[in-house]
């Protein structure tokens, strides 16, 4: 009789063992999916304030000189914090980060081969010419509008934003 209450005792430690065990596998299991969707969730919203630093201009009318520029400036940042040259090697397979801007079919986003005074040089150019033409027909600023700003299907992020002048 005692070595069956000991086999009872021994078999109860057992299965509240398995229970303890299944329950830390199971926490284990459980968090580590709650916190995987977090970190998806978060990813997500970075995605989609970074995109909509470019989005928020696309079909907006009555944009000046100053808004295009700024939307390159957003670009150049980009490019050079990922130390992009010009597109690269990834471009077909969508999983090139770099971004460009088109003014009247002229690139003026640029990548990391060009210095900051360079850039600040040619962004002061655009404005000078569209204040000089401000100035010689005694009208306002030109008009431009964001035609476009295409969202790669692989990444998610905005990889071109095309701006026309507004006739």
């Amino acid at each position: 009789m005692e070595n069956a209450s000991k086999a009872l005792l021994i078999a109860a430690s057992v299965l509240i063992g398995l229970l303890i065990i299944s329950l830390a596998v199971y926490l284990f299991i459980t968090f580590g999916t709650q916190s995987a969707q977090m970190h998806r969730q978060i990813d997500e919203n970075r995605l989609g304030e970074f995109n909509s630093q470019f989005t928020s201009y696309e079909g907006k009318d009555g944009l000046t000189i100053y808004d295009v520029i700024t939307v390159a400036n957003l670009a150049t940042e980009n490019n050079k914090y990922y130390e992009f040259k010009s597109r690269g090697k990834y471009e077909n397979k969508g999983l090139d980060y770099y971004i460009t801007v088109i003014l009247e079919d002229q690139n003026i986003g640029y990548g990391n081969d060009k210095n900051t005074t360079d850039i600040n040089n040619e962004y002061n150019n655009l404005i000078d010419r569209d204040i000089n033409k401000i100035n010689e027909n005694n009208s306002n600023l030109k008009q431009y509008e964001c035609q476009s700003a295409s969202v790669s299907k692989t990444t998610g992020r905005v990889y071109e934003v095309i701006f026309k002048e507004k006739k």
